[in-house]
């Protein structure tokens, strides 16, 4: 065996009739994690996350996740776009706008709890990037600024004029938007952080939506052990 230790997989999500015996943040010590019918269980092994449905034996630690632990690493990268700090807002270079790249964007047609490092640098996606479109961001104080979306541009920097603060509330509106869409935000640790420690996070702090991007983009299904 190597001499490196290797970090005992978190709960990220678990349902079914063993799911106290699983709490969400608890790090699964051992080898093996015996699961009853029923069960559900959600593991983040710092590579990926695994679901494992019992009944069954499973392995607590999977190495086999390189290509996961991958797009992991890239969804979970920055946790905020650099702006030029001249004018109220920099356009970001865009993407094929079919997905949310970065677990940091913000999705400007979902209403969620947003966690962020990097306040002063917040980036807004859009997935229908085909027209261009005025987006109009309010604060909970009623200060409101503009951001002009070109048609093919995916991504914006969030405008200086409405700064986001811990626990700021925000609306953002535009022309043909069934409704606004409702952000709050939470300033979490800096960046340099594990994985497992921004999900269990994410987790606490209610940013749902951005655990279950990671969940969904790095999770993979083992097979009970033999």
């Amino acid at each position: 065996m190597s001499g490196t230790a290797i970090a005992a997989p978190l709960v990220v999500r678990a349902a079914g009739p063993s799911a106290k015996t699983f709490p969400v943040g608890k790090p699964v010590a051992g080898d093996k994690i015996v699961l009853k019918a029923g069960d559900t269980v959600v593991l983040l092994d710092g590579k990926s996350t695994r679901t494992l449905s019992g009944p069954g034996t499973f392995n607590a630690v999977e190495t086999k996740t390189a290509a996961a632990g991958s797009t992991l690493g890239a969804l979970m990268a920055g946790g905020g776009e650099k702006r030029a700090r001249i004018g109220a807002v920099r356009s970001v270079k865009g993407d094929d706008g079919t997905k949310n790249p970065s677990v940091w964007y913000v999705d400007m047609n979902r209403s969620s709890n947003m966690c962020v490092m990097d306040p002063a640098s917040v980036t807004i996606w859009r997935k229908d990037a085909t027209a261009e479109a005025l987006v109009t961001v309010t604060g909970a104080d009623g200060k409101s600024s503009p951001i002009k979306f070109a048609a093919g541009q995916a991504k914006a920097a969030w405008p200086v004029a409405v700064p986001v603060t811990d626990g700021g509330a925000y609306k953002l509106s535009w022309d043909g938007a069934k409704a606004p869409t409702n952000l709050k935000f939470s300033v979490i640790t800096p960046a340099g952080v594990d994985k497992d420690t921004m999900v269990s996070t994410f987790k606490k702090a209610g940013c749902d939506a951005q655990l279950n991007q990671v969940m969904q983009t790095a999770e993979a299904k083992p097979t009970p052990k033999g």
